[in-house]
C-alpha cells in the first residue's frame, strides 16, 4: 500500500478536484499537497499549497515539477466539456493534450520514482459503443475533438512512462454531483432549469437535447473512492501503465433521470426541445455503458451512491444558491 509525501494535482479547484483533494488531506495526513491553479483561476481549498502556472508552458511546468519533487502526481486539468471543446479546437488540444506531454515528461526528468495518474475518458471508445457494454481492451475510435485530445494524451503519457515510472490511466463515466455548477453538462443543467422555475425566474418551460439517450452515470464521491484506492496501491500494480473504467455498468436513459428531478420539483414544467442542445455526431451512439471489473477486481470498489441522490444533492444546491427575492 503506497504513501506519499509530496503530492501535485492539478485541476485541484475544479469539479471532481475539489473532491479529492479533501480525500487526499484525509487519506495522506502530514502529506504536502500542491493544487496548481491556471493565471487566471482563483483556488479555495484550505491547507493546501497553491502554485501558479501555465501547464501549456513547457519550461514553466519543468521548474514546478524540479521544485515541487513530488512523489504523486494527479492530472486532472482539461477542457472538460464536449460542446466547448468543438468550439475551442486550438485550447483544447494545447490543454488537454499538449499540457499533458509537458508535465508527463518533466516527471520523468525530474521525478521518475513518482505515481503519475491521469484522469482521461470514457468517450475515448467513441464508435466502440456499437458494440455494447466495453472493458478496457475495447478500440479506441473517437468521435469529437474533446475524445481524440484524450486519446492523443493517453498515447503520450503512455509512451512516456511505459520504460520507466508508474502510469495510472482512469476512464471515468459521466459523473455529477454536488459542486458541479457548470451547464455545459446534463445534470446540473437540468437541476437549474428546475431550481430557476421554482423560483419563478423563467417559465415553467425545461429546454432539453435529446432524451432518448442511454448513458452511464456515477456520482463524483464514488469517483473520487475509485480514484483513491487506485492512487493507494498505485505501486504494487502489475504492469508500469495500466488503464481502469470508472463506471456503474448500469444505463440511464436521460428522460428517465428528467422525471427522477420532475419528482423532486416542487413546480411542474413542460419539456421542450431545444436543437441548441443536441449535439450532431458522425455516428449515432445511443448508449455508452463501460464494464469496470478490472477496477472492482483491483480494489474491491463498488458505487454507493445512487444516481437519485446524487440529483437531489444537485437540485439541493442550487435551490440554495436562489435568494427568495420575488422573481425578475
Amino acid at each position: 500500500m503506497s504513501t506519499y509525501e509530496r503530492i501535485l494535482i492539478t485541476g485541484g479547484g475544479g469539479f471532481v478536484g475539489a473532491h479529492l483533494t479533501q480525500a487526499l488531506r484525509r487519506a495522506f495526513v502530514g502529506a504536502k499537497i500542491v493544487v496548481v491553479a491556471r493565471p487566471d483561476e482563483r483556488v479555495r481549498l484550505s491547507d493546501v499549497e497553491v502554485v501558479v502556472c501555465d501547464l501549456t508552458d513547457e519550461s514553466a511546468v519543468e521548474a514546478m515539477v524540479a521544485d515541487v519533487a513530488p512523489d504523486l502526481v494527479i492530472h486532472l486539468a482539461a477542457q472538460a466539456s464536449v460542446g466547448l471543446a468543438s468550439k475551442l479546437v486550438a485550447q483544447t488540444w494545447r490543454v488537454n493534450a499538449l499540457a499533458s506531454f509537458f508535465l508527463g515528461a518533466a516527471v520523468i526528468r525530474h521525478a521518475p520514482s513518482a505515481v503519475m495518474f491521469f484522469a482521461s475518458s470514457a468517450n475515448v471508445y467513441g464508435a466502440s459503443f456499437l458494440d455494447g457494454v466495453l472493458s478496457e481492451d475495447a478500440p479506441l475510435q473517437p468521435l469529437d475533438i474533446y475524445a481524440r485530445s484524450k486519446v492523443a494524451a493517453e498515447y503520450l503519457l503512455s509512451d512516456l512512462f511505459r520504460a520507466a515510472g508508474r502510469l495510472v490511466i482512469v476512464r471515468p463515466v459521466n459523473h455529477s454531483g454536488p459542486g458541479q455548477r457548470s451547464n455545459d453538462f446534463v445534470l446540473p443543467s437540468f437541476a437549474a432549469q428546475v431550481a430557476d422555475i421554482e423560483a419563478g425566474r423563467v417559465e415553467p418551460r425545461m429546454k432539453v437535447g435529446d432524451l432518448s439517450r442511454i448513458r452511464d452515470f456515477l456520482d463524483v464521491r464514488d469517483v473520487v473512492d475509485a480514484y483513491l484506492r487506485l492512487i493507494v496501491m498505485a505501486r504494487e500494480l502489475p504492469v508500469n501503465v495500466s488503464v481502469f473504467n470508472v463506471s456503474s455498468g448500469a444505463g440511464y436513459a436521460i428522460g428517465a433521470l428528467l422525471e427522477e428531478l420532475r419528482a423532486l420539483s416542487r413546480k411542474d414544467f413542460d419539456i421542450e426541445v431545444d436543437p441548441e442542445r443536441m449535439r450532431p455526431s458522425a455516428v449515432d451512439i445511443s448508449r455508452v455503458i463501460c464494464d469496470s471489473s478490472r477496477l472492482r477486481s483491483a480494489t474491491a470498489w463498488a458505487p454507493g451512491i445512487p444516481i437519485r441522490e446524487t440529483i437531489r444533492a444537485l437540485l439541493d444546491e442550487r435551490r440554495a444558491e436562489i435568494d427568495d427575492g420575488p422573481a425578475s
